[in-house]
């Protein structure tokens, strides 16, 4: 239902709904007239809840940053669970995946063939030619950050670093694709479309996600979505970015033991690199990286 004019915006913000966000939603009615999917207010967030998930960004930067100083080979991953779990508590920060539906660890660690939810132990040890992606989650005062990065550990294969740059430049692909008031879709396909015309493949089953208030939100981020499709990218949505690169086939399967960890059913490499941001009224505005 439609507020009164006059009524105290749905946003929170203290305002009367004709000067705050009266003029958002009749741009968002008439599209969903137009046959678009629409995002819930739930989705929006507003500048105050922005700045909150930036500050919790800060923490979630600085312990990919400690990371990115510190890793090399010989590291085992569970020394990088300790750094993520030390770093983030030092700053007043949790780390969002500790306990989360179950997840035993700190951090996200997946060499290789593992595509996501690799899980820390002081069993796997990192060694030259290995590639791994770091993924870091952080809550601070309730708010939600979350980015990951890949790493080389010494010198690495041609193919290997190829793949690895690919899925980097994927990111900035779709970054340039968000455009307010335009479909989540447009952003999916060029994705990947990049990442077909360089010869890998987009991982289908896992994506990006909102996230802000809770570690995940709506909507789904998928990469496989055609132009104009997908709910409208409005101001004030905040999501990642994170596709996940095969060097082989996209077809994927889950570890059966931990319930967790993701591999690339070739068993061929993969690469992702994650962002968190803020859909602005000209574009977009990285928030965690």
């Amino acid at each position: 239902m439609k507020l009164g004019r006059n009524d105290l915006c749905w946003c929170k913000s203290g305002q009367k709904y004709k000067k705050c966000h009266e003029a958002f939603d009749d741009r968002l009615w008439a599209l969903k007239a137009a046959g678009h999917k629409i995002p819930t207010h739930e989705m929006i967030k507003t500048p105050q809840q922005i700045e909150g998930i930036k500050e919790s960004a800060k923490i979630n930067i600085a312990v990919l940053d400690y990371i990115s100083e510190h890793i090399g080979a010989g590291i085992s991953t569970e020394e990088i669970n300790t750094w993520v779990e030390e770093k983030t508590r030092s700053m007043g920060g949790i780390p969002a995946t500790l306990n989360y539906n179950g997840f035993p660890k700190s951090v996200c660690t997946s060499l290789n063939n593992e595509v996501c939810h690799g899980i820390p132990s002081p069993d796997i040890i990192l060694k030259e030619g290995d590639i791994v992606n770091v993924d870091c989650s952080t809550i601070y005062n309730g708010y939600f950050s979350d980015s990951s990065r890949m790493f080389c550990i010494g010198k690495i294969s041609p193919e290997k670093k190829r793949l690895v740059e690919v899925a980097k430049e994927s990111l900035n692909v779709g970054l340039k694709a968000v455009k307010p008031w335009t479909c989540l879709g447009d952003m999916s396909a060029a994705v990947n479309d990049y990442v077909k015309e360089n010869g890998y493949t987009v991982v289908r089953e896992i994506g990006g996600h909102g996230c802000g208030i809770e570690f995940h939100e709506e909507p789904w981020v998928g990469y496989t979505f055609s132009r104009g499709s997908g709910v409208i990218m409005a101001p004030g949505m905040v999501f990642t970015i994170e596709p996940m690169i095969n060097m082989g086939k996209a077809d994927i399967y889950q570890d059966e033991e931990n319930g967790w960890t993701i591999y690339t059913e070739d068993g061929l490499p993969s690469a992702q690199w994650e962002i968190e941001i803020a859909v602005t009224e000209d574009g977009a505005e990285i928030l965690s990286y």
